[in-house]
């Protein structure tokens, strides 16, 4: 845990982790599908019970020793599990059935979390924790999704007035700045893998509370748009 930060950083960033679990619920919850909707609680449960095994990891430095191993620790233990998990909704049948009844309107507004956390990111590059690059200042312009997401929520699904094919290719832009940050900040930490930001590197993320941006708020960022893009294709 970095001590020396100042604590409304640490708040804000579980405010944060909060924020999108909620955004998430609602998600469910807006579906049309009463099966999807049971779905809620349990995702609850999982999702908070992560949240807890990733404090709990972070909190006894697990990601923070051997930093010289490979794959590095957070991506085995943190990232991995969630990607499985994505893949096997993805996969099996009840999975497809869950994710192909979600509503598209609330999968993009999903992406309003991206603000706070550039905000954050933005925070702690000021206190030496990240590298610039991981900033709308650097090479990090993720923040333009959750800007834009309201409009293309509001005028382009709820009013109809964007066609699939432009609604598409927003999610897909999107997506590509979401993989944008996440091998920047991936390359910008202490491990055999860095490339960059040797000055300032990346030494927030794998504490805690920091470490669920990429252990929960990412990954539930990642899923929605997978999940936009497989709906809008199989509207074109």
């Amino acid at each position: 845990m970095l001590e020396h930060l100042p604590v409304y950083l640490s708040v804000l960033f579980c405010l944060i982790a909060i924020a999108a679990l909620i955004l998430l619920q609602w998600t469910i919850l807006g579906s049309d599908s009463r099966f999807t909707k049971k779905k809620a609680g349990i995702t609850a449960i999982v999702l908070s019970a992560w949240l807890i095994i990733q404090a709990i990891l972070a909190l006894k430095n697990t990601y923070n020793t051997d930093t010289d191993a490979l794959p590095p620790k957070i991506i085995l233990f943190g990232i991995l599990p969630m990607v499985i998990a994505i893949v096997s909704l993805f996969v099996s049948v009840k999975g497809r059935t869950f994710i192909d009844s979600l509503p598209l309107e609330r999968l993009t507004y999903l992406n309003l979390i991206r603000i706070p956390v550039e905000i954050g990111l933005y925070l702690l590059y000021l206190n030496k924790v990240v590298p610039e690059i991981m900033t709308f200042e650097g090479r990090n312009f993720d923040i333009l999704a959750g800007i834009t997401a309201p409009f293309i929520a509001w005028y382009g699904i709820r009013r109809g007035k964007l066609s699939p094919k432009l609604i598409l290719l927003w999610n897909v832009i999107c997506l590509a700045l979401l993989i944008n940050i996440v091998f920047t900040a991936l390359l910008s930490a202490p491990s055999p893998l860095q490339k960059f930001a040797f000055d300032q590197p990346n030494i927030a993320l794998p504490n805690f509370p920091f470490v669920w941006l990429p252990t929960l708020i990412v990954p539930i960022v990642f899923f929605g748009h997978l999940v936009s893009i497989r709906q809008l294709l199989r509207k074109i």
